[in-house]
């Protein structure tokens, strides 16, 4: 998927939504645990109440990994069920890697090629040889780490140099050149919306994953006012507040009605600035 059907995504579906799908087996419904594989029959559930509502999904691999051989089962069907049932779908492996380029490589085959995702997570600390061997794969996306919604950010992320302002802008301005708009985003906190008014001054084209709104504080029509431009250019992301909003067998049509309110909101922010 490029720059321009990403585009287009969002304005069909009039909205800019992407759910992480951090699915915590602890978390999800008693009544689900007897089955076969219970975070799959989550993800599904959740999926088929809020998938034409939403542009991405974003499974935590953390989440999956932490199971051992079980989860990467239940990560693979719930991307092999988004990719037959619902093939519009922007789907992120939010695994945040980085190392050296022959690690790269087997990082990047494991997510474009084994997994079928269309981006992954990158973290950009080791240089140019981490990041490229992701960029190799065609029409698929590196999205890379610039600065994040938690507290610690502050310890390096907002470091200031002396030719730049802070770490993280230098960060971005490096990093956009590996790329281009059609395989490059970058990771920007809900909680950070402020800064993203100096951000656009240096990447004012390209998508930014928005994380943070909802449970860790963030504020949707901030993020909108600062970082969208013509084109959208964000996908913000919401997952406990739409994961976890019962623990009933209502889950799933509870998470639709918080997905909806996102979704609507995301509408009236598109009519106004985009479309």
């Amino acid at each position: 998927m490029n720059y321009k059907e990403l585009v287009n995504k969002i304005k069909m579906k009039q909205s800019f939504l992407c759910i992480g799908l951090d699915t915590d087996i602890d978390k999800i419904p008693n009544h689900l645990k007897s089955c076969d594989d219970p975070v799959f029959q989550f993800n599904k559930e959740i999926i088929d109440s809020t998938h034409d509502i939403t542009v991405a999904y974003k499974p935590n691999i953390a989440f999956y990994e932490c199971c051992g051989e079980q989860g990467w089962k239940s990560l693979k069907r719930t991307v092999e069920y988004i990719r037959n049932q619902y093939p519009d779908i922007f789907l992120i492996a939010d695994a945040k890697r980085g190392d050296i380029g022959n690690t790269s490589k087997m990082y990047a085959k494991t997510f474009f090629k084994k997994y079928d995702f269309d981006a992954v997570t990158v973290s950009p600390y080791m240089g140019s040889d981490s990041i490229k061997p992701f960029l190799e794969y065609e029409s698929k996306w590196v999205i890379i780490l610039a600065l994040t919604s938690n507290t610690g950010a502050d310890d390096f992320q907002k470091l200031s140099l002396s030719n730049y302002n802070h770490l993280y802008e230098k960060v971005i301005e490096t990093c956009q050149t590996w790329g281009n708009i059609n395989n490059t985003m970058f990771v920007v906190g809900a909680t950070q919306a402020e800064m993203l008014l100096e951000i656009r001054k240096i990447i004012p084209e390209h998508f930014l994953l928005i994380p943070g709104i909802g449970a860790q504080g963030g504020d949707i029509n901030q993020v909108a006012n600062f970082g969208m431009t013509f084109h959208c250019g964000l996908l913000v992301n919401s997952s406990r507040n739409i994961l976890y909003a019962s623990s009933g067998t209502d889950f799933a049509e509870i998470a639709r009605k918080n997905a909806q309110e996102v979704q609507t909101e995301m509408n009236i922010i598109l009519k106004k600035t985009v479309l």
